[in-house]
């Protein structure tokens, strides 16, 4: 979403990799905006330095948006908005991770913006590979941009088309745009009497479509928002699809590109998605279970106990232990109330103290004992090593490690903040010297193979693992420029 000039985001040490957003829309029926509130909030952990929503009321589009929390942005929606749920017919929202240096105030989403007398809104996830193209030409022809995302290139395109092409004609000036566009994009659009969401053609970002039995309809980045709802699934956002609602909230679905490669982001599966949700078809809990057993076949250990990092490798543990025999056992306690407050991102010391402190070691659990860390991925390696040197002071024997995905080496363009690829511990230390770069007495990972064998719903040549293989379904421009 939110991709500066260089096409890659700056990235602590000691975090883990950021997926940049995510989307709620809900189209008719009662009690709206708590629906919006409650599917925006069960995905939080997709964005969480700022969040917005807009809504139609009494024919009129209406924005309300900040830093920090879905709950905290939510306190302070207007007066006029509240307990009016019946007056507001239709909402998008998102929840936004922001990067270093951005004015969080200036790009928090949704946009909105006049175009032609036709007031309209978006909100975005993903990566739009060839912005900087985009963004010069429109330069060019004197277009003046308030904000630094990508997104807002969107709204020009349509602009240019709606004064030439369309005449007029919203959703067509809109279908026009996405034609343009190279990269990962799921979006959610409005009008004060129609809403409208969208996939790339490849299918990068998961987009579904829920719907309630008061004849409302909901759309999100993760089915999780269906649940807390009370909405059913239908189906996912095809790649290259465009939905229309219009003001009798009839669905209208438009084609607007052939997807003659699908790409999903396995990394979704792995580590971005909540365990509660489908994604691409399949059950991430599922999914992530059978990559621990799977990663139990591959790499074996000696050892006492298996020990998940949390949260992100608990179900990769859970299969693990589950095909080795190994018990597990909780020896790390996370401070779930560290990381929940805003903090900017610039503040990258403040992050990494944060990140320190974040996982306690229980001496009683580990003391003596042969550990195996179970963990989702490895990106810089600081935060693993650190980890490791706690549970050593804490009192284990030996201390292994399983990762339940392949060595992460390139960068990513399709929405997720890896960092370059000289920074990847990976690219920094021979695999031979791996384990003892993290004091570790082993250290394995899950092949790619072995992952992709995990997901059933789609053939393993359906998703993107550029980050692991360098194999991008589609480059930004001029990408000789820009280090990966």
């Amino acid at each position: 979403m939110d991709a500066p000039e260089d096409g890659q985001v700056p990235m602590d040490n000691d975090r883990k990799p950021r997926e940049h957003c995510g989307l709620c829309g809900v189209t008719g029926g009662e009690g709206l905006l708590e629906r919006l509130h409650d599917g925006l909030q069960a995905q939080q952990h997709r964005g969480q330095e700022a969040a917005g929503v807009m809504v139609s009321m009494d024919g009129a589009c209406r924005l309300h948006r900040g830093p920090g929390l879905v709950e905290q942005v939510f306190a302070t929606l207007p007066t006029s908005w509240l307990g009016e749920g019946g007056a507001i017919q239709r909402g998008i929202s998102h929840v936004r991770y922001g990067t270093a240096g951005d004015s969080i105030a200036a790009n928090a989403q949704p946009l909105l913006v006049d175009m032609a007398g036709i007031t309209i809104g978006i909100a975005h996830n993903g990566t739009i590979c060839n912005a900087r193209s985009l963004r010069r030409e429109l330069h060019a022809q004197g277009a003046i941009f308030q904000t630094t995302t990508d997104t807002e290139i969107i709204l020009h395109l349509m602009a240019r088309a709606l004064m030439t092409r369309c005449r007029g004609r919203i959703w067509d000036a809109f279908e026009d745009a996405l034609r343009q566009l190279r990269g990962a994009f799921s979006l959610l659009a409005m009008t004060a009497d129609a809403m409208v969401a969208a996939r790339d053609p490849f299918g990068f970002r998961p987009l579904a479509i829920g719907d309630f039995n008061d004849g409302a309809y909901i759309v999100a980045s993760e089915t999780i928002a269906f649940g807390v709802t009370g909405a059913s699934t239908m189906r996912e956002v095809e790649p290259g699809e465009m939905i229309v609602w219009d003001s009798s909230n009839r669905l209208e679905s438009r084609r607007f590109a052939e997807c003659t490669r699908r790409a999903h982001c396995i990394f979704e599966h792995v580590y971005f998605a909540r365990p509660g949700s489908y994604v691409f078809g399949d059950s991430v809990y599922e999914v992530r279970r059978e990559m621990g057993r799977r990663l139990a076949r591959e790499a074996p250990v000696d050892a006492d106990v298996i020990v998940p990092v949390p949260d992100s490798g608990m179900y990769a543990a859970l299969g693990f232990a589950e095909e080795s025999g190994i018990p597990l056992d909780m020896a790390l306690s996370r401070n779930h109330y560290i990381g929940r407050t805003f903090i900017d991102p610039a503040l990258t010391t403040t992050r990494c103290k944060l990140a320190t402190n974040k996982l306690h070691p229980i001496p009683e659990a580990l003391c003596g004992k042969r550990i195996c860390l179970v963990d989702d991925s490895i990106v810089r390696g600081n935060t693993s090593r650190s980890r490791v040197h706690t549970l050593r002071e804490a009192g284990a024997r030996e201390v292994h490690m399983r990762v339940s995905c392949p060595p992460h080496r390139f960068g990513c363009y399709f929405g997720i903040d890896f960092p370059q690829r000289e920074a990847l511990f990976a690219n920094k230390v021979p695999a031979a010297d791996a384990a003892r770069s993290l004091r570790l007495d082993s250290l394995a990972y899950l092949s790619r193979n072995g992952m992709l064998s995990c997901v059933r719903a789609r053939r393993a040549e359906d998703f993107c693992c550029a980050c692991f293989d360098g194999d991008y379904p589609v480059l930004p421009d001029q990408l000789d420029e820009r280090p990966l």
